[in-house]
């Protein structure tokens, strides 16, 4: 999932280069939930990973 977040980043940053304003916010939207997604999905499996042991 990290991996989508940065490739919406990296279209994001294209986008604004060439100046498609609509595109580029849109995809950094995308990228800022996937990274959001992938830090909670982290910590989740990693508390439940603490409370095992």
């Amino acid at each position: 999932m990290l991996r989508w977040a940065l490739i919406f980043f990296i279209v994001a940053i294209i986008a604004a280069i060439f100046g498609f304003g609509g595109i580029a916010a849109g995809a950094a939207s995308i990228a800022k939930i996937l990274f959001f997604i992938f830090v909670v999905l982290f910590l989740v499996s990693l508390l439940s990973g603490l409370l095992r042991r």
